[in-house]
């Protein structure tokens, strides 16, 4: 079998989820030649859990500007992209455009115009793309796509969908370079796309039109100094008033965050510390949006970055009945410690009221790994042998623009009042 050849772009956090798996468990079928970044310590770093940690070979590196030698080089047959969130576009249309197909971390990209290049290149070039789109491989979300296509609750007309982070996890999102919306679009686009990618899986329909209110109300300096906080910091690591901030990350007592971030600042002075309590933030912590879909369906929508607990709850109401879901997940700091644990389940529900019978509930499979045990399944099918899927779970561009689109349009509906038509920002 003729192994396919992968280089990989940004080997931040999210990296190493890819190239662990090409390096142990799809070793057979895939193969890793090179690494891309900014930050060669960076690079340097992952090559050493390559060698230590999974003992595979190491690989070569190239840094941003040598993108295109890297291809001529190394001539892979894709490129998997997890560098920033805005600079996904210029990796995934240069590949396509030197004849490689892409697998890009989620979100696709973080604007309009940027989704807009990226499906021209598709249709100019022949290329693929896919979205890794992990959560909807988890049973429990499965699940819920196989109750709705078999109609058990009928035709679905509402969904209201409600999104907690908790003050671990959330955090995080204010501590790195996520806080900036030129960077991610903020959580409506880098962490909603997954959600609103769900309800278009489930509900088999796409987006139309999309109103939000979001604003920033618990993390941000001011929002601090209005419920008496009187003590700042630009960054936690080494400094005495962030000793005892439960929302500090001392990336001094973790080696894993030390190596890939702290010994790297020197190349590209990325602060992976920053204090939530800061300036300098421009996403929101708080958000509520209204999305009318094509077949009608209406979805209510919350996301909130500062709770107690981490998880969801989702309500869907068809011709037939009502479906709920409840899942608690495990709470974790990007890339702090085990990565089975991010987004493992602490326990899920799914319950079914059809219309005139008794409610009843739906026994779901335990997934082992993380994301719910959606990750495993998804590496299977992306790097594994592919095998036919009834619930057609493999996301492509299309799937990754019209899943951001909804946040890209929340954004601007909430800059400007007004509602927003998806068919306004893009054409397919």
């Amino acid at each position: 079998m003729n192994k396919k050849k992968y280089v990989l772009v940004g080997t931040g956090g999210r990296a190493e989820f890819f190239y662990s798996a090409i390096a142990k468990p799809f070793s057979e079928t895939s193969e890793l030649v090179a690494f891309c970044d900014i930050n060669q310590t960076r690079m340097d770093y992952a090559n050493q859990l390559l060698e230590e940690k999974y003992s595979y070979p190491k690989v070569r590196t190239y840094l941003a500007g040598q993108f295109d030698e890297m291809i001529e080089a190394e001539k892979p047959d894709a490129v998997i992209v997890t560098s920033v969130d805005r600079t996904h576009h210029n990796y995934i249309i240069r590949a396509m455009e030197l004849g490689c197909d892409v697998i890009t971390e989620k979100p696709m990209t973080v604007d309009e115009d940027k989704c807009q290049d990226i499906l021209d290149a598709v249709k100019q070039t022949g290329r693929q793309v896919r979205v890794a789109f992990n959560y909807r491989y988890a049973p429990h979300h499965t699940k819920a796509r196989e109750l709705i296509m078999d109609g058990v609750i009928g035709d679905v007309h509402s969904i209201h969908f409600e999104w907690l982070l908790n003050t671990m996890h959330g955090a995080d999102y204010f501590r790195r370079w996520h806080r900036d919306k030129r960077n991610s679009g903020g959580l409506l686009v880098h962490k909603s796309t997954h959600h609103f990618d769900l309800v278009n899986f489930w509900i088999g329909s796409q987006p139309d039109e999309v109103f939000a209110f979001g604003d920033l109300l618990f993390y941000g300096r001011e929002n601090a100094e209005q419920r008496g906080v009187t003590s700042f910091y630009e960054r936690a690591t080494g400094n005495p008033n962030a000793k005892d901030d439960p929302f500090a990350l001392h990336l001094d007592e973790n080696p894993h965050l030390k190596a890939m971030y702290l010994d790297a600042e020197h190349e590209d002075g990325y602060r992976r510390d920053q204090s939530v309590f800061g300036d300098g933030i421009s996403i929101e912590d708080t958000m509520g949006v209204i999305v009318r879909y094509k077949n009608k369906a209406i979805l209510t929508y919350s996301l909130n970055a500062y709770m107690p607990w981490e998880g969801y709850r989702i309500a869907f109401n068809g011709s037939k009945g009502r479906m709920e879901m409840t899942i608690v997940e495990q709470s974790y700091v990007n890339s702090g410690g085990d990565k089975a644990l991010e987004g493992a389940l602490k326990d899920k529900r799914i319950l079914v009221y059809p219309m005139w019978k008794p409610p009843y509930e739906v026994e779901v499979e335990e997934g082992e790994g993380g994301h719910g045990g959606g990750d495993p399944i998804l590496l299977q099918d992306m790097f594994g042998t592919p095998v036919v899927d009834r619930f057609n779970r493999a996301a492509n561009h299309v799937d990754g623009a019209r899943s951001i689109l909804t946040g890209i349009a929340a954004n601007r509906s909430i800059r400007t009042g007004q509602a927003v038509r998806v068919d306004d920002l893009v054409k397919f």
